[in-house]
């Protein structure tokens, strides 16, 4: 066998086995935000079995996003030292206590506070696993790895509504939460069983200074000010268009079944395939061009929700969920290069910047919903696109 030979084959092994790997990571991604979205594919039920408005019901539902943001700052702040499988595969199982609880609540209190618990131990598992790859990949495979864990998102935004619709028609909303209970727990397995098998645990800071010292560098970091930023903006318009897009898809001239429903969320498949091409988007592009590019692109998908064609407001509502998930995996790449300490304190505060913004986009689109109407909606998260594309000029491409 000649030189370049045995090359080739090196190199396919390298591929294949980056490959498996990234492949587990998008499935642990799955199952540790599964119940993050799939909730909003049985809305409309939820408003009938509480008995409250639209706006009350998707501001309970998106209540997990209070708890993911609180979750990135404790781990920001005191994440430096945890043992990443560890906490990831305990986030876990500690998840499926307030999912199983959520099965048996019939006040819309206690519904919202579960879901701020559900955000607290997703969040944790979900930063915990961001700061795990960009400490145990090299910078060319870390890109690849966060890709293919925002990919498991795509997959958990698609599957998880699809699976939650399906469950809850056909058994009711009880037995939808307990079949999510369970996936928390065989994602806690799968973490236990394949993440032990990696190098030993790194730790995020080992000068051992004070945990609050660990947020200051990414806060100084203009360029991580702006991924921040970013961030908020980008899942406070993906949270306000797809909370809220249900109600239209219901209501006439589209009048969709609760069913039909759950089929709609067909339109995260083409997400699943793009995303992983953020990396060389980022490349191609630049981040700042990168980032600009695809919310355009989301841009163009929210104009389309505006027409009474059901085929059209379906392409519209790709067009958004291919432009926001490209953007985010560009932008979490992005924190992960420049981060080059306290990646740990970088992704919790990029994460809490991420999902406070789910939160108020499911507020202040519900107060625009409710008061004005879906026209004023689309206005608004148009007018929130735009000011992310510029604080995205502030994205530097990266010199290696």
């Amino acid at each position: 066998m000649t030189t370049s030979e045995q090359t080739e084959q090196t190199r396919l092994r390298i591929v294949a086995a980056d490959g498996w790997r990234f492949g587990i990571i998008a499935v642990i991604a799955f199952l540790t935000l599964v119940d993050l979205f799939a909730t909003q594919a049985i809305l409309p039920a939820l408003v009938t079995r509480f008995g409250v408005s639209r706006a009350t019901m998707g501001f309970a539902v998106n209540a997990s996003t209070f708890g993911m943001a609180l979750a990135g700052v404790a781990v920001a702040l005191f994440g430096q030292g945890l043992d990443r499988r560890n906490g990831i595969w305990m986030s876990l199982v500690a998840l499926a206590v307030p999912t199983t609880l959520l099965s048996q609540t019939d006040s819309i209190v206690i519904f919202a506070l579960l879901r701020v618990v559900q955000g607290l131990c997703m969040s944790t598992a979900f930063t915990l696993t961001m700061a795990y790859l960009a400490e145990h990949f090299s910078s060319r495979q870390a890109t690849g790895a966060l890709a293919a864990y925002v990919t498991g998102n795509v997959a958990s935004n698609f599957f998880g509504r699809l699976m939650s619709a399906a469950v809850a028609d056909t058994f009711g909303i009880s037995t939808n939460f307990l079949t999510f209970a369970a996936l928390n727990l065989i994602g806690a397995a799968l973490v236990w069983a394949t993440l032990q098998k990696t190098s030993g645990m790194m730790r995020a800071s080992a000068n051992g200074g004070h945990p609050r010292s660990a947020w200051k560098g990414p806060l100084m970091s203009s360029e991580l000010r702006a991924c921040f930023g970013i961030g908020f903006l980008i899942l406070f318009v993906f949270i306000g268009t797809f909370t809220y897009v249900n109600f239209q898809l219901v209501a006439p001239p589209l009048s969709l079944t609760q069913m039909a429903l759950g089929a709609v969320y067909f339109v995260f498949l083409p997400s699943m395939l793009t995303t992983p091409l953020a990396g060389r988007v980022a490349s191609a592009l630049g981040p700042r061009a990168g980032v600009g590019a695809t919310l355009g692109l989301a841009s163009v998908g929210l104009l389309l929700l505006l027409a009474p064609s059901l085929p059209i407001f379906l392409a519209g509502m790709a067009l958004v969920a291919i432009g926001t998930f490209l953007a985010q995996a560009i932008a979490t790449g992005h924190v992960s290069r420049t981060a080059s300490r306290d990646r740990a304190a970088a992704s919790g505060i990029y994460l809490a910047s991420y999902y406070a913004g789910g939160l108020a986009g499911s507020f202040v689109i519900g107060q625009v919903y409710d008061r004005i109407g879906w026209t004023a909606c689309v206005a608004a998260l148009i007018a929130v696109l735009a000011v992310a594309i510029t604080v995205a000029r502030k994205l530097k491409t990266p010199t290696a």
